[in-house]
């Protein structure tokens, strides 16, 4: 790679090899180019200090505040068991709020001495609770008005940049790690072509880093903001538009349906007509599939709107050409019940070369890792013979030894579980590229596809089908009001005795292995302040089956079963069997039970909004109205009960998902869509920043239709080549 040595430089030789391992461990950061590119996440200007009053809970943060107040107290402990036990208790102030610090034992000396009334400081610590109080359990600190010579120079700024930081290297350190590498920002190569970067008054490179790590006004940062925001929208969208581009070229089997084929043998049967929007997506893959250049279509639709029923109908469009269709799916749960739905969907239509099959008939087989021997040779010789020309399974389906007769089609379920390199891989099975429909239940906001799926075309089912139900969802606060809980537990009993079913999710399973060392080890006044451990399913259903749920017949699904076991309980409670199913996320995606009116979330703070979301689908899927209960611990002012309101507040998915996006940043959506890691990006917000995504994207299909290797801008392909070797790397470490 032909990076500028300055940038390239590593961090063990410029600022001393401890520094740099924690920079490399905790931060990612190993060059001199990737300090400069560790933005701060904001400023602080002296005289307007944070707001205590908005810090989130078990989160690093570092505060500027002022010391309203220190006191000293003595205790009683199993260590200082004579009344010699010493707690700092620090409280300071921004004006707007309060906030507790405490230090211990031997560390109280030195803050004793410094942290005196009216100091101001900067505060770094994890936020804990503690009595029902936010506080910093101690926090590094670093004084502001310090008679050092170097602390006056470092903080004469007006505007104090606050870096991401970590437990091991407070943000403090990290600016004066990035003042010694900061000369080198003059080295930066740019990589915007230099007409777009001028015609959009954007500031050059060097000027940006400058300007991000030391401004000196606020129009300082907002300029530096601006221009390197369009770095990464650019660079990421030309990385897309080349492989865009590179699809283009390849050629495929265009794949259209008989008229008189299995398609329409389908069609004919099915006991209902499809919405209108399951038709226009329908026409939509069917345009693509008969083209000569293989399909690159996303396929985003609400929990319950028909996504399988439209890859079903692709994918025997396909066979009717002659072709096979793979679908793979993220778990061999739901693998397995999507073989069992599209095997009832299809009825004699799915019994190929057997008795009773007709006509046009064609065999669905299952692919899973932990079929049985003699039941996985069958398969694979059913794809390799082209008996079967359907298969349904999970990661087994990309290994060398699973080979196609003629493979036309790869439907992938819920994508973001799945790399574009495992993508790539199912790809390549076939004798030509074959088609690629994705599909999604999580819904994304139009920029986030632009972003993520920026290589694939996107088409949206927004329409639930007729005879779908209504849900209805509560938070239910178990601290503040226990009765609520109690009722919560009568409500699941009421259902079951209409004859209903009902789901309770927990976020661990409960039979992970105690860490040794806790165990001996007696909880410090700052360990009791953390938080419990998640509910887990084994604990919950004993507790359940013994208490509030009695006499129900109670099941446990967790993702450590054996798959046959799995599968059991699944089938069981598809057959009404089962009157509760007390599970992990593994019933997440794709699970269909219409019978089941009812789903009890635990700790439902500790899931993510767009899995709230999705969970919820499971219920509400017959006639029967749906009902979602949210059960939290969390105290009414929290940011994670703010989060479960809107949860409660809106069955529209789009919505949520801003929401959500808001609230965790892109990272991960971003990260994980591509593969799995983090993203790259660190100053672009993929929802305020709609507006410079569509335009970097319009910029980057012109550069690349224009000059495809980019032979006349070798500073966008360096940059091109440093992020994508990032992604591969991270691909690799997780792979």
């Amino acid at each position: 790679m032909d990076l500028v040595p300055a940038l390239d430089e590593p961090l063990k030789k410029v600022l001393g090899p401890a520094t740099a391992k924690v920079m490399a461990e905790h931060l990612g950061l190993h060059t001199v180019g990737d300090l400069l590119h560790h933005y701060p996440r904001r400023y602080e200007e002296r005289g307007q200090l944070t707001h205590l009053a908005d810090l989130p809970m078990d989160e690093h943060v570092t505060v500027v505040a002022r010391v309203a107040d220190a006191r000293l107290h003595t205790f009683a402990s199993a260590r200082a068991p004579r009344g010699k036990g010493q707690r700092l208790e620090v409280t300071i102030t921004d004006g707007s709020g309060r906030l507790q610090l405490v230090f211990f034992g031997n560390g109280v000396h030195k803050p004793l001495k410094e942290l005196l009334p009216g100091t101001p400081a900067m505060f770094a610590g994890k936020v804990s609770l503690f009595n029902r109080r936010l506080q910093l359990a101690h926090p590094a600190y670093e004084l502001l008005r310090g008679d050092g010579e170097e602390t006056v120079e470092t903080w004469a700024g007006a505007l104090i940049p606050i870096y991401p930081a970590t437990a091991k290297l407070e943000s403090w350190k990290i600016g004066k790690a990035v003042q010694t590498v900061l000369p080198s920002a003059q080295e930066a190569v740019d990589p915007l072509p230099r007409a777009l970067r001028e015609g959009r008054g954007l500031l050059p490179l060097p000027e940006a880093l400058l300007k991000i790590h030391r401004p000196h006004t606020k129009a300082d940062i907002a300029a530096a903001r601006d221009r390197l925001k369009w770095d990464e929208a650019f660079v990421l969208q030309v990385a897309l538009a080349r492989r865009r581009h590179a699809d283009a070229q390849l050629p495929a089997v265009p794949r259209r349906p008989r008229p008189d084929g299995l398609l329409a043998a389908f069609d004919d049967r099915l006991p209902f007509t499809l919405t209108e929007g399951q038709r226009k997506v329908s026409r939509e893959i069917f345009d693509d599939l008969a083209t000569e250049h293989p399909m690159h279509r996303l396929l985003q639709g609400e929990v319950g709107s028909g996504k399988t029923m439209v890859a079903l109908r692709a994918m025997l469009a396909v066979v009717d050409a002659g072709g096979q269709a793979a679908m793979l799916a993220p778990t061999e749960v739901l693998a397995q019940q999507h073989h069992r739905s599209i095997v009832e969907m299809m009825g004699e239509l799915a019994q190929g070369g057997m008795l009773g099959g007709a006509e046009h008939a064609t065999k669905v087989v299952l692919l899973t890792g932990s079929m049985s021997a003699a039941a996985r040779r069958q398969a694979l010789l059913d794809l390799v013979t082209g008996e079967a020309g359907i298969v349904i399974g999970t990661h087994a389906l990309i290994e060398d030894k699973v080979q196609f007769h003629d493979l036309g089609l790869v439907v992938v379920d819920e994508q973001h579980r799945f790399g574009v390199e495992q993508r790539d891989a199912l790809r390549g099975k076939g004798k030509q590229p074959p088609h690629l429909l994705v599909m999604t239940a999580t819904p994304i906001p139009r920029t986030v596809a632009m972003t993520v799926f920026g290589d694939l075309e996107t088409s949206v089912l927004d329409q639930l089908p007729a005879g779908r139900s209504p849900i209805a969802s509560h938070v239910v606060p178990a601290a503040d009001k226990p009765r609520f809980l109690a009722r919560a537990w009568e409500r699941v009993r009421e259902e079951v005795a209409n004859g209903h079913q009902a789901y309770v999710v927990c976020p661990r399973i409960g039979d992970e292995e105690s860490d040794p060392r806790s165990a001996t080890k007696k909880p410090s006044p700052e360990d009791e302040a953390e938080k419990r451990p998640p509910l887990a399913v084994l604990d919950v259903a004993d507790e359940l089956a013994k208490g509030p749920l009695r006499g129900l017949r109670v099941e446990v699904l967790h993702g450590r079963m054996h798959p046959d076991d799995k599968d059991a309980v699944m089938r069981r409670f598809a057959a009404g069997e089962t009157d509760v199913l007390v599970a992990t996320t593994v019933i997440e995606v794709g699970v269909n039970v219409p019978n089941a009116t009812v789903m009890v979330i635990m700790d439902a703070d500790r899931f993510g909004v767009s899995q709230l979301h999705q969970l919820r689908g499971r219920v509400g899927r017959g006639s029967a109205p749906g009902l979602c209960l949210l059960v939290t611990e969390m105290p009414e002012a929290s940011p994670a009960r703010q989060r479960l309101n809107a949860v409660a507040a809106t069955l529209d998915g789009f919505e949520l998902s801003r929401i959500d996006l808001e609230q965790r940043r892109e990272g991960d959506v971003l990260g994980q869509a591509q593969s799995g890691a983090r993203t790259s990006l660190k100053v672009l917000a993929v929802i305020e920043d709609e507006e410079i995504i569509a335009e970097a994207r319009d910029e980057a299909a012109k550069v690349v239709a224009a000059d495809p290797e980019l032979v006349s801008l070798p500073g966008l392909r360096t940059a091109l080549d440093a992020l994508l070797d990032e992604e591969r790397e991270q691909y690799l470490e997780k792979g």
